[in-house]
């Protein structure tokens, strides 16, 4: 059975504002929403908080808007949260159209592990790509199975999904291979008392 999310999402428009009616909003298992973009009017709506926060969780999520029978293509652009409960307070959509070519950032996943006694540390979290509206990618993938201490990977040697394009500096380090910083100090220190022990050593074979 499909596990995909529906992206259809049925709009209600609103026509009152303030913080009091949001909280009335929020309380009534609605989110706050504007849209805008395209040269249009800003539009306010309202959406059904339970779906709308499922679809949210992923990146650049796109949603379907149904307004009073009228269609609307549109782009998760902002996600405002409550610092504490981390409750959804309001959401940004922009209006976006099918073929249409958008910038997005989008996240940077690290898989498989690289030699044994290094670490893969994720330099930038999300890269600058150019892509079609609808086919924005979930996440790019940067696979360091096997790779060396000093490896580095640039947003230039990413693989990108077809049609997408880079808008991020070629030359952004994403990945890099690394020995831990812990690991050379503890290296450093056996290094220094074998270093004070053969000296020691030394010193006695001098003085028989």
């Amino acid at each position: 059975m499909s596990t995909e999310l529906d992206t259809r999402v049925q709009a209600e428009i609103r026509e009152n504002f303030g913080k009091g009616f949001a909280r009335r909003l929020r309380a009534a298992g609605k989110i706050p929403a504007v849209i805008y973009g395209h040269g249009t009017d800003p539009v306010h709506v309202a959406l059904p908080g339970h779906q709308v926060s499922l679809l949210v969780r992923r990146a650049n999520a796109l949603l379907e808007l149904d307004i009073a029978g009228t269609q609307h293509l549109t782009l998760v652009k902002d996600v405002q949260k409550d610092p504490v409960h981390q409750i959804i307070e309001h959401i940004d959509l922009l209006v976006v159209q099918r073929g249409e070519k958008l910038q997005v950032e989008v996240p940077v996943v690290v898989v498989g592990e690289p030699v044994s006694g290094t670490i893969a540390t994720l330099d930038a979290q999300t890269i600058a790509l150019e892509v079609e509206a609808t086919d924005i990618p979930e996440h790019i993938e940067v696979d360091v199975e096997g790779l060396e201490d000093g490896t580095h990977i640039t947003a230039a040697e990413l693989k990108l999904p077809r049609g997408a394009s880079l808008a991020a500096d070629p030359e952004l380090l994403v990945v890099a291979v690394s020995v831990p910083a812990a690991t050379l100090a503890a290296e450093d220190e056996i290094a220094a008392a074998d270093a004070e022990v053969a000296a020691e050593q030394s010193g006695e074979a001098a003085g028989e």
